[in-house]
């Protein structure tokens, strides 16, 4: 009498209709853990202690902004959307940002002045950056402490 097992050479496996989820969790977890080690590097930038107020937040969908920045000691600072303050001369102010707005047109102009510094310097920035050309300048504050 012959008896089949199933183990012999004739036998088909059965295909499995699993997907195997472990690579996608590996290749996930490492790309979180990356993530988190580069979010605050890219968040630096010139420290400017903002004045606080009650504001909408700036949508993180549009174009990121070109941000102008006053130290508290009166030096110029621009971030041209790279999350890089590059100081610059007061001189060279409107025409920095004149080439950002012009290489993407509708980008979004805001000033981030210490609250240390005078109010004039803040006003003179503004009236420059109008003249040059720029559609709209807004001021950066941080939230309210509750």
């Amino acid at each position: 009498m012959n008896v089949q097992t199933g183990g012999g050479r004739g036998s088909r496996r059965k295909p499995m209709a699993e997907i195997n989820v472990v690579p996608y969790i590996d290749v996930s977890l490492v790309l979180l853990i990356i993530f988190m080690i580069t979010t605050p590097l890219l968040q630096t930038g010139v420290d400017v202690e903002l004045p606080q107020a009650e504001a909408k937040t700036v949508d993180p969908a549009q174009e990121p902004p070109v941000i102008v920045s006053i130290k508290a000691d009166g030096s110029f600072f621009v971030d041209v959307g790279n999350h890089e303050d590059v100081p610059i001369e007061a001189a060279e102010l409107s025409g920095k940002v004149m080439g950002a707005i012009q290489e993407k047109p509708g980008r979004p102009v805001l000033i981030r002045g210490d609250k240390s510094v005078d109010y004039g310097k803040v006003i003179t920035v503004m009236a420059a950056l109008k003249q040059a050309g720029v559609p709209s300048v807004g001021l950066m504050t941080s939230p309210m402490d509750e």
